[in-house]
């Protein structure tokens, strides 16, 4: 499971290095691809397979959005290996799609890991308190998912 946030840069060669509180769980090969809010999301290998397995193929390819959602993942989906000083190369694109151009912050996500530019992540701040929610949205939250 990976969790926690980290901050990080990423090097002229476009490589950004994993936390080493994370590089175990990585391994040495994994996939990058654009994630939901302008982030990236790094999954390992056995994660990226269970999510096409579970939740892609599954989708039915008579539908039309059921179609871009595959395309949205599968187009920007990289496999990436992890080099021996825990150095992930990120696709150029990758990097346009979610700004990063050289400061950026590392979080742990469950089942994969995201990247985001420092300035996106702080535009999803509450400008306020320095939090992604404030006591009161979180507890909104827990309640509407059963907590």
């Amino acid at each position: 499971m990976f969790v926690g946030k980290f901050n990080n840069s990423i090097d002229g060669k476009a490589r950004v290095i994993v936390p080493a509180k994370f590089r175990y769980e990585l391994g040495e090969s994994c996939v990058v691809s654009k994630g939901l809010d302008k982030c990236l999301d790094i999954y390992t290998a056995d994660e990226w397979e269970r999510f096409v397995k579970e939740k892609l193929e599954p989708l039915p390819d008579s539908n039309p959005q059921a179609r871009m959602l595959k395309r949205y993942f599968f187009s920007s989906a990289n496999s990436c290996e992890v080099d021996k000083q825990g150095r992930v190369k990120i696709p150029q694109d990758l990097l346009d799609y979610a700004g990063i151009e050289k400061e950026l912050i590392t979080i742990g996500s469950n089942n994969k890991i995201e990247i985001w530019s420092r300035e996106e992540w702080n535009r999803q701040l509450d400008e306020e308190s320095g939090e992604l929610l404030n006591a009161s949205e979180v507890a909104e939250g827990l309640e509407s998912y059963g907590f």
